[in-house]
């Protein structure tokens, strides 16, 4: 049986910490899904490990894409388990580690199939958006999948400030002439993997507190120079992230270097909060501590590892 350890939960909590001291004990390698750290161009705003971590263990999918390329979680699911499949010819274990949840789940249950679109219909959307703004987005799915809107203003109303999540649902109501929602839930794909889920919590002042103090260190470490390198392609897919969209409202004189690193911290808090809210979904993750010690996390999976 082969056994994909996956290591779950908010950002500044220290999974890439403990997934190097996984990886070690169980001699394999790391697969990453931080959606961020794909792109080579973004280091600093994204906490990519260093090179002495990632030194320390085999890493895959870390900076291997560029921002100029166009990236999707179903290419990243074809790619990541082919390499999952290929490190388990000659691995029993695997670590797959990162904060975002719909890559997560892309690789442990696989992701509903979609029809192709022809991309003049994504470029049309996207002139619309560009001139009416997210309402457009909204008013469009609202007609055309009124299910689907219906449930993520109940359950997701953040997805439908997202402007690329919400292209994407319009774009396939458009080029399928079907609900987007028609596509969701279908039958998974087989894995050739048994997982096992633990994640890392901690009371929210204490994840608050270590949040703040990332920002800070990543401002210190040159954040401000990364983003203004960036500030020529800010309005690119991948650089629609904490910590960059703030630092472009910067450089168009909009709010004061002070307010943004603020308003990085307060986003960041926000951005923790909804990925717990949806890894707290999956019943079937041991959570732990943070300060819980390695020894005690390790003791767990190899009961759990042995006896699956």
């Amino acid at each position: 049986m082969k056994h994909l350890i996956t290591i779950i939960g908010p950002t500044a909590i220290g999974k890439t910490a403990l997934s190097i001291v996984v990886a070690n004990h169980f001699k394999c390698e790391i697969v990453s899904c931080d959606s961020r750290q794909f792109f080579k161009e973004m280091t600093i705003g994204t906490a990519v490990p260093t090179q002495a971590e990632q030194a320390a263990a085999p890493h895959h999918f870390i900076q291997n894409k560029s921002i100029l390329e166009s990236y999707s979680v179903g290419q990243f699911e074809k790619e990541a388990i082919a390499k999952i499949d290929q490190l388990f010819t000659t691995h029993d274990y695997v670590v797959l580690v990162g904060g975002s949840g719909l890559y997560v789940n892309a690789i442990l249950k696989g992701f509903d199939s979609f029809p192709e679109i022809d991309p003049s219909i994504r470029e049309t959307i996207n002139a619309n958006y560009e001139k009416l703004g997210i309402i457009y987005l909204q008013n469009q799915l609202k007609e055309l999948d009124p299910d689907y809107f219906k449930t993520l203003t109940t359950d997701n109303p953040q997805t439908l400030q997202n402007p690329q999540r919400m292209m994407r649902f319009v774009e396939v109501c458009i080029g399928s002439t079907k609900p987007y929602s028609s596509f969701l839930n279908q039958k998974q794909n087989n894995r050739n993997f048994s997982p096992i889920l633990i994640g890392l919590e901690a009371p929210r002042t204490k994840l608050y507190h270590r949040i703040n103090q990332r920002v800070d260190a990543m401002m210190q470490e040159g954040l401000l120079a990364e983003a203004k390198k960036h500030y020529p392609n800010k309005t690119l897919n991948a650089l629609q992230t904490v910590g960059y969209r703030e630092l472009f409202r910067y450089f168009d004189a909009e709010i004061s270097l002070e307010f943004a690193i603020e308003e990085i911290k307060k986003n960041t808090r926000r951005f923790a909060k909804r990925q717990l809210t949806w890894f707290k979904r999956d019943q079937n993750t041991k959570w732990f501590d943070f300060e819980t010690p390695y020894p005690t996390i390790l003791e767990y999976l190899n009961t759990n590892t042995t006896n699956l």
